[in-house]
């Protein structure tokens, strides 16, 4: 008896250890959802918002050795960083792409659902942002975050025939993918929430208003990227949304992920209804003041993600002022990216984001293509790593004719290429670097002898402290083509298919001979001040233009195609089925 007792005393302090590591397991679990789960923070009321506002519709108004590269990476986040010595040639480095224009989205959907394209819709950067390129480095050998590297090639022109000389620049880092971990991010979304955003993606909203059932909504397509950008966001990060019509909302203030209820979050942005005009202005100045009280917080990067159909109509509208109002920012470490949703998302305005420090823009036609991008991008889009690179070229034998690549570019000063940011790109298993090149195409000098070129390449890190590089290149003597590489190739191949297209489009809205390309011109540089094509669009809100392509332009399109698909042969890059494509609808 008292043996049972015993054992039945036992029993009971054994269950009631369980029932207290239970009920502490529980209690944990319970306090972790607690966590998880966090505040729903949410501000924004439609109807409080709208009650008083009028009912207009409408669209939207050499090198410094002191310096060392690991102690630049690790000012952006890099989890490590090892000896050059060590390198392995299996290990897989980033290169850089250029800011401005990360893709033609936009002139590929207006082609694909006839319409005529802007000359804006395509652009150099924009179009290389989408390939991979041989930079033509073999060997790492530079110690430095940023270095360049040079490619030459003499190239025929496949229209007159005539020989031409260009100089690719590489754009190269010595920066591991596997160490590359960005910093912490305040991050504030500036939704367009204007009557424009509730037509189709696919359609013209000045063609027809309301909203296509047939078709998601530009609206719809801008909040599932929200949420798609959300959920690339970690624990630490801090998230803010603003929204904006004819005045200015705040949605979510800038709060820790880690303390806010992200689900009930994405929920509020579904449910998000387009209404009345736009002022762009309002909206931005309020996604600014959110960032007040972290400006002196040197672990965080600060960048606001404006996402617009960009046709405004109220507040101020000028190019100039929205450019201000981004620079301005960029002086205090805000950076910008926007992203163009819709067939008529006018690049016209956005596409001036390319002199703006620290910015870049993409357009997108569909929220699984975004989160395609973003699945691999988005650390790399908000990071900008190398500002304000300038190269300047001195040659008794060459000058400069044209530059691809950027959309900045000086050619008074000496100094003939400017870029205002490098932001970090990936590299393929072949090491060839996403949007990892510039080319200057060259004009060679009657009696040239030495074909000798100096390069002077300087840049600040993103410490502001200032690097440069010299260096010296000379062309083959050579009566026939050749590439160095088959990056600097296939970068010449997409310059002249870029310049076709833009002298096209022109052509095509204004009825111009001047644009005409032959066997004269050969494929003439699109490099034409805005004084010749500002009445070819009204200011900002844009509208549809049926696709034409005109009888001598469609030989000239068969001539490219065929080009294309020769130099095709020795690049081997499958991407370019994607011009081919858009050739063959235009032929």
């Amino acid at each position: 008896m008292k043996k049972l007792k015993k054992g039945g005393m036992i029993s009971i302090i054994i269950l009631i250890v369980l029932v207290i590591i239970a009920g502490g397991t529980l209690l944990f679990f319970v306090q972790k959802e607690v966590k998880i789960s966090g505040v729903d923070d949410w501000k924004y009321n439609p109807k409080k918002s709208y009650s008083n506002k009028s009912s207009s519709v409408g669209g939207f108004g050499s090198l410094d050795s002191a310096t060392s590269s690991s102690s630049i990476i690790s000012s952006i986040g890099t989890q490590s960083s090892s000896s050059l010595d060590a390198m392995s040639t299996s290990e897989s480095y980033l290169g850089y792409t250029v800011g401005g224009a990360s893709n033609v989205d936009s002139f590929r959907e207006n082609i694909k659902n006839n319409y005529l394209p802007l000359t804006t819709d395509i652009t150099y950067n924009g179009l290389y942002s989408e390939y991979y390129f041989d930079t033509g480095v073999i060997n790492k050998k530079s110690n430095e975050m940023f270095y360049p590297s040079y490619s030459c090639a003499v190239s025929t022109d496949p229209i007159s025939k005539e020989q031409e000389y260009y100089l690719a620049v590489g754009l190269n880092s010595n920066i591991k993918e596997s160490d590359f971990n960005r910093k912490k991010l305040n991050v504030v979304i500036v939704l367009d929430i204007s009557g424009s955003m509730s037509s189709s993606f696919s359609s013209y909203y000045y063609d027809k208003k309301g909203y296509d059932s047939e078709n998601k909504s530009k609206m719809k397509i801008a909040e599932e990227c929200i949420n798609n950008l959300i959920d690339k966001l970690n624990e630490e990060d801090r998230l803010g949304v603003v929204l904006f019509d004819n005045d200015a909302y705040l949605g979510k203030e800038l709060n820790l992920i880690s303390d806010t209820n992200i689900e009930a979050i994405k929920d509020h942005i579904l449910e998000i209804e387009p209404q009345g005009g736009t002022n762009f202005s309002a909206g931005y100045k309020k996604g600014t003041e959110l960032f007040d009280e972290y400006l002196d917080d040197k672990d965080y990067q600060n960048r606001i993600i404006v996402i617009t159909d960009a046709m405004p109509n109220a507040g101020d509208t000028s190019s100039s002022g929205l450019m201000g109002s981004i620079k301005q920012n960029a002086t205090n470490k805000i950076y910008t990216s926007l992203i163009g949703v819709g067939v008529d998302f006018n690049t016209e305005l956005t596409e001036k984001i390319s002199d703006v420090k620290g910015a870049n823009y993409y357009s997108v036609h569909s929220s699984e293509e975004f989160n395609k991008t973003l699945a691999d991008e988005f650390d790399y889009m908000v990071t900008p790593l190398i500002f304000d690179l300038d190269l300047s070229f001195k040659s008794e034998d060459y000058e400069i004719e044209n530059v691809y690549g950027t959309d900045s570019v000086n050619k008074t000063t000496g100094s003939i290429m400017h870029i205002n940011t490098l932001f970090p790109s990936s590299s393929n298993s072949d090491g060839e670097v996403k949007g990892g090149i510039v080319v200057l195409k060259l004009k060679k000098k009657a009696g040239s002898i030495s074909n000798n070129i100096s390069l002077n390449i300087s840049y600040k890190d993103s410490k502001e402290q200032e690097h440069s590089n010299k260096e010296k290149v000379e062309f083959k003597q050579s009566m026939q083509d050749y590439y160095d590489n088959t990056g600097i190739q296939k970068a010449i191949v997409l310059a002249r298919y870029v310049n076709t297209l833009k002298n096209w489009i022109i052509y095509e809205r204004s009825n111009n001979q001047e644009f005409i390309i032959d066997d004269n011109t050969g494929i003439t540089e699109f490099d034409y001040d805005e004084s010749y094509i500002k009445d070819v669009l009204g200011v900002h809100e844009r509208k549809s233009t049926k696709l034409t392509v005109s009888g001598n332009y469609k030989e000239i399109f068969k001539l490219i195609k065929s080009y294309i698909e020769e130099e095709n042969k020795t690049l081997k890059d499958d991407t370019l089925k994607n011009e081919i494509d858009i050739l063959d609808k235009l032929i």
